[in-house]
């Protein structure tokens, strides 16, 4: 799009014919990830300051949605996809799938020089880590989470989902 605008501009800062035109001008990828992980993924990257993941998952269902950090924010809060039409959704596991299939349509050169996924082994970890720290949440704090996400488990399908249970 040929308006000038910084990388943290926000669709919100322009008015509806120019955020039409800008949408229609780009290919759209949304990347997604099952919350669940999002949270485990913010917790060990030391995002939060609570000493256990229980604590941290409290504190982030204390701090409700309206305040919650983009970390753990429902995706659909943050990426809107019932009002952006994207033209591909790609599940966080499914990199080396989509990647060569995407770079393809967007008719970007597919060379040798992505780097190797470990997709299989990312997808083993986090289901094992997932079970074990989801053991760790009491049966509120597991509905919550799930209410917290309720509309991210509804728009994605996030296969295998703790949350959805």
């Amino acid at each position: 799009y040929p308006r000038q605008h910084g990388p943290e501009t926000q669709l919100s800062k322009f008015n509806l014919t120019e955020i039409e035109a800008m949408l229609g001008s780009y290919t759209k990828v949304l990347f997604v990830r099952d919350p669940f992980q999002r949270l485990i993924s913010t917790f060990m990257q030391g995002m939060g300051s609570s000493p256990s993941f229980s604590s941290f998952v409290q504190d982030v269902l204390d701090s409700g949605q309206p305040n919650a950090p983009m970390a753990w924010n429902p995706l659909i809060s943050l990426c809107q996809p019932c009002l952006v039409q994207y033209d591909y959704v790609v599940m966080f596991g499914f990199l080396r799938q989509e990647l060569g299939h995407l770079l393809r349509r967007a008719g970007l050169p597919v060379d040798s020089h992505l780097p190797k996924f470990t997709d299989t082994q990312v997808r083993w970890t986090y289901s094992w880590l997932s079970e074990q720290m989801f053991n760790e949440l009491s049966l509120q704090q597991k509905q919550q989470l799930s209410h917290f996400y309720r509309w991210d488990l509804a728009a994605f399908s996030f296969s295998g989902s703790l949350l959805s249970d």
